[in-house]
Protein backbone atom coordinates (compact mmCIF):
# COMPACT_ATOMS: atom_id res chain seq x y z
CA UNK A 1 0.00 0.00 0.00
CA UNK A 2 2.51 2.50 -1.48
CA UNK A 3 1.50 6.33 -0.27
CA UNK A 4 3.50 9.12 -1.92
CA UNK A 5 3.43 12.71 -0.90
CA UNK A 6 4.05 15.33 -3.71
CA UNK A 7 4.60 19.38 -2.10
CA UNK A 8 4.57 21.98 -4.76
CA UNK A 9 4.64 25.64 -3.77
CA UNK A 10 0.35 26.88 -4.11
CA UNK A 11 0.78 29.18 -6.93
CA UNK A 12 0.81 28.09 -10.73
CA UNK A 13 -0.15 24.30 -10.38
CA UNK A 14 -3.22 23.54 -12.18
CA UNK A 15 -6.30 20.79 -11.88
CA UNK A 16 -4.98 19.12 -14.90
CA UNK A 17 -0.69 19.12 -13.91
CA UNK A 18 -2.27 18.07 -10.13
CA UNK A 19 -4.21 14.84 -12.21
CA UNK A 20 -1.40 13.75 -14.35
CA UNK A 21 0.75 14.08 -11.44
CA UNK A 22 -1.06 11.30 -9.60
CA UNK A 23 -1.96 9.39 -12.94
CA UNK A 24 2.01 8.94 -13.68
CA UNK A 25 3.13 8.42 -9.92
CA UNK A 26 0.65 5.72 -9.61
CA UNK A 27 1.78 4.35 -13.03
CA UNK A 28 5.28 4.54 -12.04
CA UNK A 29 4.72 2.32 -8.98
CA UNK A 30 2.63 -0.14 -10.80
CA UNK A 31 5.57 -0.81 -13.71
CA UNK A 32 8.48 -0.43 -11.36
CA UNK A 33 7.46 -1.97 -8.08
CA UNK A 34 4.37 -4.15 -9.47
CA UNK A 35 2.06 -2.24 -6.97
CA UNK A 36 -1.94 -2.53 -7.65
CA UNK A 37 -3.36 1.17 -8.38
CA UNK A 38 -6.15 0.28 -6.22
CA UNK A 39 -4.25 0.58 -2.87
CA UNK A 40 -1.30 3.42 -4.14
CA UNK A 41 -2.25 6.75 -3.12
CA UNK A 42 -0.80 10.17 -3.86
CA UNK A 43 -1.63 12.91 -2.09
CA UNK A 44 -0.57 16.58 -3.39
CA UNK A 45 -0.17 19.20 -1.03
CA UNK A 46 0.63 22.72 -1.73
CA UNK A 47 2.41 25.00 0.36
CA UNK A 48 2.51 28.77 0.61
CA UNK A 49 5.75 29.77 -0.75
CA UNK A 50 6.66 32.27 2.61
CA UNK A 51 6.55 28.65 3.74
CA UNK A 52 8.93 26.92 1.64
CA UNK A 53 12.71 27.73 1.13
CA UNK A 54 15.69 26.80 -1.51
CA UNK A 55 19.48 27.57 -0.40
CA UNK A 56 18.82 29.87 2.51
CA UNK A 57 16.17 31.74 0.72
CA UNK A 58 12.65 32.21 0.61
CA UNK A 59 11.43 30.32 -2.86
CA UNK A 60 10.28 33.81 -3.92
CA UNK A 61 13.58 35.26 -3.44
CA UNK A 62 15.24 32.39 -5.12
CA UNK A 63 13.34 32.40 -7.86
CA UNK A 64 14.18 35.78 -8.42
CA UNK A 65 17.54 35.41 -8.27
CA UNK A 66 17.66 32.89 -10.60
CA UNK A 67 16.27 35.45 -13.68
Amino acid sequence: MPYVNIQVTREGVSPDQKAKLIKGTTDLLVDVLGKSPSTTFVVIEEVEMENWGIGGLPVKEYRARRT
